[in-house]
């Protein structure tokens, strides 16, 4: 009996078709998903291509973001995926992150635009809400941005000390606070505008100016400063 050759290896392919080889001769940017998850994985399984386990991939778990959202338990219950490869696709998808984050930097605080636009990444996988704070000196310019809490899907406690005790570390005339909302919407609730009065007190007695609060959604923001709700 003749011996089948082995379609699932992407060696086998035509030379064209491979997606190692259609990147360096076309470019990353004209490659699929699941080309891109194959050049990671480098091998598949048994019966199934690299190719094939990448859009298992992105069927089981959503797309990119999804991969980035899963957990790493999740992303090796796929066959083929052990701890390396799991690692490997973490710290891929993290690579682009930060460098999506270095393009959008604001070189401005003025503008809630664009620091939301500078947010977005850190919040575009986060299952959790997460409470940022952006230390400024008095011309704006940023002295320092540090995470003040993690909560649960839908609360994050939030520690107004926390957030003066660092102003006044670092000697900051101004802060910013932002935080995310993981349904994806950026609606205020209640305890956001609680939260906005309370940090607004608090600034006004250790004269430290609240230039605003920031309410990250997927690709969506709202800013308290620009719908005039820090309050006097």
């Amino acid at each position: 009996m003749t011996k089948k050759p082995n379609n699932s290896s992407i060696k086998q392919w035509p030379e064209g078709e491979r997606p190692r080889e259609k990147l360096i001769q076309f470019g990353a940017e004209l490659l699929t998903d699941a080309e891109l998850l194959a050049i990671l994985l480098r091998i598949g399984n048994e019966g199934a291509s690299a190719i094939d386990v990448g859009r298992e991939l992105i069927a089981r778990l959503g797309g990119l973001q999804g991969i980035d959202r899963a957990h790493a338990e999740d992303i090796m219950q796929i066959k083929g995926l052990g701890l390396a490869k799991t690692a490997q696709l973490k710290a891929a998808i993290e690579i682009g992150k930060r460098v999506r984050r270095m393009d959008v930097k604001p070189v401005s605080f003025d503008s809630a635009g664009a620091i939301a636009q500078y947010c977005y990444p850190k919040f575009e996988s986060q299952r959790h809400e997460q409470f940022l704070v952006f230390l400024l000196d008095g011309q704006n310019k940023l002295l320092a941005e540090r995470i003040i809490s993690e909560g649960i899907p839908t609360q994050s406690v939030v520690y107004t000390r926390k957030v003066m005790e660092e102003a006044l570390r670092l000697s900051a005339s101004a802060v910013v606070v932002v935080h995310n909302h993981p349904s994806g919407e950026a609606t205020p609730s209640p305890q956001d505008i609680e939260t906005t009065q309370k940090m607004k007190q608090a600034a006004e007695v250790l004269e430290i100016i609240l230039q605003d609060h920031i309410i990250i959604g997927r690709e969506c923001y709202y800013s308290f400063m620009e719908h005039g709700n820090i309050l006097d």
